[in-house]
């Protein structure tokens, strides 16, 4: 199973993919929107923690952008 964490703050990030990987789970990391969607569209996760709140394009933008086929589990998260 693949997951890719979407976060601005790296603390966040290599906390949630230490517990991931733990769990089994090949983990991928984007700090922001636009290599998110790189990140996504080339290694189809399985599993998606998506910030809501991030510089430049946020959660949302993302989410809008990803193609409908390759949203299977999306976890959108915010500190707020």
């Amino acid at each position: 199973m693949k997951a890719l964490i979407v976060d601005d703050e790296l603390l966040i990030r290599k906390s949630i993919s230490r517990l991931l990987k733990q769990r089994g789970y090949e983990v991928f990391e984007a700090e922001n929107g636009n290599l998110a969607l790189d990140s996504w569209r080339s290694e189809k996760p399985d599993l998606v923690l998506l910030d809501f709140m991030m510089p430049g394009r946020n959660g949302l933008e993302v989410l809008r952008e990803v193609e409908p086929g390759l949203k299977k589990c999306v976890i959108v998260m915010s500190a707020y």
